[in-house]
């Protein structure tokens, strides 16, 4: 792997070079780690990298591994750059053959993110989306209990994350992560809805396998001199005739990472919340409810390859990072040897989540800056 972006600095590629260490896989070869050439050579050293394998830019990584024999040089990339940073170096790494592992949302516009589509589609090469919660064991579980019917027919949908970090001006408080996620021109026409609403309807449609068709969304700015949305709601409306709402809010004082999604068939429900990730209820119209837990053996095929430890014992969120970056990796290595992966490894979100995130951003913005009720899901 190189990886473009997450210096010394970065909160996220620290994370994201965890979640690859995590099962031997992945090795970090090279890097271009921040837009200051002297911070990226800092960060490259404290890595252990070779010198000669830290780059100034994207654009000097990129052509140079590409120069390297085949069995040297990276076989992806990985950004994990600001929003406004994405599209770029992942259409160069495209260009260039390799294959490309992407932070969300998957560009700065909608028409980016189709751009970056058509790209996948000619090139063949593969694009990783990291949205972090669908590598959770119990929601890979949550996913195949509404696949095989087990709740019936899903009727209403429930998501919310609710986040309180930026409940003052953080902005303007030295504060960097807040810096840019307020800053249109970096984060795009979205703020609390594009950062962490994207989660909260991806995992909606990832679990659900519905798509959302319809919505109606209301956006807040709340704390004085904020520039971008940092609170919102939206009533949605999905494919299979279903309603949900959808909740997403970073001024939520005293909250931390509340995300809770709630699904709602015609037979009973399941319940996950990612700050109890092990644990999934699944409650019934007319017996008690039930408790699932990680690491158990009645557990779906698609939990149990997403799962490192025996029960009891946490899968939280770096482990959920690594889930995605493993069935990349083994999808990847499949490919290389001419193999077929398994469909438990091809479980990834991808461009398509991708598109469909920038879409979720654009006509929620477009809904609440409307006069109109609902507005159609479009792309």
């Amino acid at each position: 792997m190189g990886m473009i972006g997450g210096g010394s600095n970065a909160f996220i590629g620290a994370i994201h070079r965890l979640a690859t260490n995590m099962d031997g896989l992945i090795e970090l070869s090279c890097g271009a780690f921040s837009s200051n050439p002297d911070t990226s050579r800092e960060s490259g050293r404290a890595l252990l990298l070779p010198e000669n394998r830290i780059y100034a830019s994207y654009e000097d990584m990129i052509v140079n591994e590409r120069s390297l024999p085949e069995n040297e040089r990276m076989d992806f990339v990985s950004i994990v750059t600001p929003n406004f940073a994405h599209i770029d170096p992942a259409l160069t790494a495209l260009n260039n053959g390799f294959h490309v592992v992407i932070e969300k949302p998957m560009t700065f516009t909608l028409d980016e993110a189709k751009q970056l589509q058509q790209k996948v589609k000619d090139t063949g090469l593969l694009l990783a989306l990291t949205h972090t919660y669908a590598g959770y064991p119990m929601v890979k579980q949550a996913r195949s209990m509404v696949q095989d019917g087990t709740i019936g027919k899903v009727r209403k949908i429930y998501v919310e994350y609710p986040q309180g970090w930026l409940s003052t001006l953080s902005e303007k408080e030295g504060n960097a992560q807040a810096a840019w996620r307020t800053d249109p021109k970096r984060s795009g026409k979205s703020g609390a809805m594009g950062d962490i609403g994207t989660h909260a309807a991806h995992l909606a449609e990832y679990v659900s396998g519905l798509k959302i068709t319809e919505l109606c969304a209301d956006l807040n700015i709340v704390v004085p001199g904020r520039a971008l949305d940092d609170d919102g709601a939206v009533l949605l409306r999905f494919d299979n005739g279903a309603t949900g709402v959808l909740m997403a809010t970073q001024i939520a004082a005293g909250e931390e990472n509340a995300l809770k999604l709630r699904v709602y068939g015609e037979k009973g429900s399941i319940e996950w919340q990612q700050m109890e990730p092990n644990t999934l209820l699944v409650k019934w119209l007319d017996q008690p409810t039930q408790v699932y837990r990680a690491g158990q053996g009645y557990l779906s095929s698609f939990a149990k390859f997403n799962t490192r430890t025996p029960g009891g014992h946490p899968e939280g969120y770096i482990e959920a990072f690594a889930n995605i970056y493993r069935c990349f990796a083994h999808t990847l290595n499949a490919r290389l040897e001419g193999t077929t992966p398994t469909p438990e490894m091809l479980d990834y979100p991808g461009v398509e989540e991708g598109v469909r995130g920038m879409a979720f951003i654009e006509n929620v913005v477009a809904s609440s800056n409307s006069s109109q009720k609902w507005t159609s899901f479009k792309i």
